[in-house]
């Protein structure tokens, strides 16, 4: 299994100084930012594709396809995200049956756009977190039987947010670890990780790892190499980024602690 990191400046400087070793930068689908990536590192394309809404229909193929053939990013993944502000009918925590049954017929339809285009085998959809009525995501789509039948139906591999899932869990008053092993975790193909603090009310990821965050991704660790969870090719540590919004979560103290940490847990694997 490989590490990624967060594109960022501070990331940048550390691994250009070898004070810290990744395999790959995780990028978003832009090209500035992937052209400057991979001067450094190898480049995983993280595309900004929600799966659910029914707003597809204007996908450039050929640039999905070139962004991720110049990268050698294996999959394509879609984030399973149905909004609520798409279906303002909805309340966002709905859970009845014919809502159930309309909602995720969109997904599927976007799913398969993208499995009819490059193969099962090439799309991977993420989970959401929910946040209930703080949040926009509709509780249906985080629900692990909905995301295991959307696997299941159009042969696609899951994306696995191991931050996500926890907030998503402790939305719903699950246990994380039941919620993560409802999954289709025989059909994990890559990882995403990050600290998760309480801010103001509200479960936020994208942050440094706590020391109570490091049994979530350890115990995920353990089903991988006891060979009961599928291995993925990839595990990202999604901590930093570029603009605004991720400026402030960029600290080089924080990367200089984890980041051989993750790398230690992710080279036995």
């Amino acid at each position: 299994m490989q590490l990624a990191l967060n594109y960022s400046p501070p990331a940048v400087q550390l691994v250009q100084s070898g004070q810290i070793h990744i395999n790959y930068f995780k990028t978003p689908d832009w090209e500035w930012i992937i052209r400057e990536a991979q001067n450094i590192r190898p480049v995983a394309v993280h595309f900004t594709l929600e799966a659910g809404n029914n707003r597809l229909g204007q996908v450039d193929w050929n640039r999905l396809d070139q962004l991720a053939q110049i990268t050698g990013t294996p999959y394509i993944n879609l984030h399973l995200d149905s909004k609520q502000s798409y279906f303002p009918w909805l309340s966002v925590d709905t859970t009845h049956k014919s809502d159930i049954d309309a909602v995720l017929k969109v997904i599927l339809s976007d799913v398969m756009l993208f499995v009819d285009r490059f193969g099962p085998d090439r799309i991977i959809i993420e989970n959401s977190p929910y946040h209930a009525d703080r949040g926009n995501t509709l509780r249906l789509c985080v629900e692990p039987d909905i995301i295991t039948r959307v696997v299941e139906e159009t042969g696609c591999g899951l994306l696995l947010d191991i931050s996500h899932a926890v907030i998503t869990a402790k939305q719903l008053g699950i246990n994380p670890y039941e919620y993560l092993s409802r999954l289709p975790v025989n059909k994990i193909k890559e990882l995403h990780f990050a600290g998760i603090h309480h801010i103001i009310g509200r479960w936020v990821d994208h942050l440094s790892i706590l020391k109570r965050d490091w049994p979530w991704l350890d115990w995920v660790l353990s089903r991988i190499q006891s060979s009961e969870w599928h291995t993925p090719w990839l595990l990202a540590f999604e901590y930093g980024g570029v603009g605004p919004e991720f400026e402030w979560r960029c600290d080089p103290k924080i990367l200089l602690e984890q980041i051989p940490k993750l790398y230690e847990r992710v080279k036995r694997i």
